[in-house]
């Protein structure tokens, strides 16, 4: 499968684009690769579908927000999300508006060029928990939602106020003649139709609430309050229209030992003061399992090690952060008898006398030459 293209790119807009400019510029290529203009070119009306896909994420605030921010992994869930499976009856029944009356009379893509339009289903939104190591390694997870859908056995059929086409004509008489106007029609909504038959326990629009299990996959790098967009899993929409979408809300769950923060990770070590002095090798825990390093003779309190490639997979992007590890001398509180016979002896050590080398680099050129 051929990589995604970046929306801004397919729009042929900047990211600093209005909300207008964006609007224009989907309405240029949808018009260009529009099917009545390019009937049985496939090629046309993959990037008809594409424009669409760009479109409807980046005309929505919050989802062009989540885009910014993440790119496409913040509008994929299940499968990538976005219009990669939207028909075009979907396309029109959204966006039939934008492109005017270029293309007015009948549609063999239903009724919603002719007016009617698919009412969109309302989005439902999930908080989806997950511990450091699924973050890290991306995860595909089940969630049972509760959701409206279609009852089953309900049928719809054409409203008789518009006769199914979802907008009302009206003729007035003003001093310059008659004028004719059209609206879209309050009995039901623009959407051309009314329910027929309406199962026990559905409501007005015929739906009733269902629960449904919904895979999502999670991508490797999602953080605290990110959003991932599941196109079309979420409530139908009245009068079969079109469904909403799936909302999963990251809610990232504390480690026991390691602290993130953004790529990297960060795990506080203890060790005692022999060590510290005659050097030893300790084992700490990664978010794969466990890791043994090595504990120089002389080691300082203070000091920080740095082990590459062990923290958290950039998002939507390539490497890996990186685990520090903080070396903490431990002091004990409380010593024994023999225990401070010792410690009194080398406490007059001229070797145990703080003399810190000239040549040592200070905590900022330390923290400079880590990361380089």
């Amino acid at each position: 499968m051929s990589e995604k293209r970046d929306f801004y790119d397919v729009l042929g807009v900047s990211r600093n684009a209005t909300a207008a400019e964006i609007k224009k510029a989907y309405r240029k290529l949808a018009l260009k690769y529009h099917p009545d203009k390019n009937e049985g070119d496939s090629a046309a009306e993959e990037k008809f579908k594409e424009a669409a896909e760009a479109y409807e994420v980046l005309s929505s605030d919050e989802k062009k927000s989540r885009y910014d921010q993440y790119g496409h992994a913040g509008m994929s869930g299940a499968g990538g999300g976005g219009h990669g499976g939207m028909n075009m009856d979907d396309i029109f029944s959204q966006f039939g508006d934008v492109f005017g009356g270029a293309f007015g009379g009948g549609s063999s893509f239903g009724g919603a060029r002719g007016g009617s339009r698919r009412v969109r289903g309302s989005n439902l939104r999930v908080k989806m928990k997950l511990t450091l190591q699924e973050v890290t390694e991306g995860v595909n997870k089940k969630i049972k939602v509760n959701k409206l859908v279609n009852a089953d056995g309900v049928t719809f059929t054409d409203c008789s106020t518009c006769h199914g086409s979802g907008r009302v004509t009206r003729v007035a008489q003003t001093f310059l003649g008659a004028m004719q106007t059209q609206s879209t029609c309050n009995a039901c909504q623009g959407a051309g139709k009314k329910i027929d038959k309406k199962p026990s326990g559905a409501d007005q629009n015929g739906l009733i609430r269902k629960e449904e299990v919904i895979e999502v996959d999670i991508p490797a790098g999602v953080m605290e309050g990110m959003q991932l967009s599941v196109t079309g899993r979420g409530n139908a929409g009245p009068f079969d229209g079109v469904a909403g979408d799936l909302i999963v809300v990251i809610e990232e769950l504390q480690h026991e030992s390691l602290r993130r923060d953004g790529e990297n990770l960060h795990f506080e070590s203890y060790v005692n003061f022999v060590d510290a002095v005659l050097g030893s090798s300790i084992e700490i825990p990664t978010v794969s399992g466990k890791a043994k390093i090595k504990i120089e003779p002389g080691t300082q309190s203070g000091k920080t090690l740095r082990l590459k490639g062990k923290g958290i997979p950039v998002l939507q992007g390539y490497g890996t952060g990186d685990l520090f590890v903080h070396i903490n001398v431990w002091t004990p509180k409380k010593v024994s008898k023999d225990e401070k016979e010792i410690l009194e002896k080398l406490r007059e050590s001229d070797n145990f006398k703080p003399n810190p080398d000239h040549h040592d680099k200070g905590f900022f050129q330390k923290m400079k030459d880590m990361f380089q």
